[in-house]
């Protein structure tokens, strides 16, 4: 019997990222999806699937979105050219795109969003929290997509980035600010589905308003088989 199962394709990092890409998997698994990983080093492809996810990891390259030059942060440009190819091909198969944190922002800049390059420098009464609990409270918007997933107007997420998004997508829109203003999530309308969260809900596997995004992933992910 064929797998009915949604297959899902999952990029990670060159070097890093294995637990990243783990908890992935795991939360897609038990969201009811198959998972394929998509590695820079590897000649990815993306045949038979149905979906993607994009993972968290080092920053994306300023010249993507006309950013400064930075010395002091690790980039990774074999993967910024795997997942803008993954996203031109989600875009040319109408393909669901959920993305967390380096995610989240590389589907912002693909459609032409712009990056905060160090929050710090922008939101200097932000503290600097750096924790893979949720401790940290966003405020989602009424209405959106991610408000209606996680069931709360202010919910705890954990926190492990230091860039955020500033100018927002083509077609997209915040779907989520912490309470110093940091988008915290974008989303978009039209289909196929694509939103993007700045925190890592793979890292809250006991929390089912987290879960709830995968699982919208998944959802989107059956009906493109």
């Amino acid at each position: 019997m064929p797998d009915l199962r949604p297959l899902i394709g999952v990029t990670r990092s060159s070097q890093s990222g294995t637990t990243m890409t783990f908890l992935n998997r795991l939360a897609l698994w038990r969201a009811g999806a198959r998972s394929r990983v998509l590695k820079p080093t590897e000649n990815a492809s993306f045949n038979g699937l149905d979906g993607f996810l994009i993972g968290g990891g080092d920053d994306l390259n300023p010249a993507l979105y006309k950013g400064e030059v930075a010395y002091d942060v690790r980039i990774d440009e074999a993967r910024d050219a795997l997942e803008t190819r993954a996203l031109e091909y989600a875009v040319a198969n109408k393909l669901p795109v959920m993305g967390i944190c380096r995610g989240s922002q590389m589907i912002n800049v693909f459609f032409n969003g712009s990056l905060h390059q160090d929050i710090h420098k922008v939101y200097q009464d932000a503290p600097r929290i750096r924790t893979v609990l949720a401790k940290k409270q966003v405020e989602t918007v009424p209405g959106t997509l991610i408000n209606k997933l996680m069931e709360c107007s202010a919910c705890l997420v954990n926190s492990l980035h230091h860039q955020s998004v500033d100018r927002v997508g083509d077609g997209f829109k915040i779907a989520a600010r912490d309470q110093h203003g940091i988008v915290q999530a974008i989303e978009r309308d039209a289909l196929p589905r694509m939103f993007g969260v700045q925190w890592h809900p793979e890292m809250l596997p006991f929390h089912r308003s987290h879960q709830a995004l995968f699982r919208e992933l998944v959802d989107h992910a059956r009906k493109a088989m």
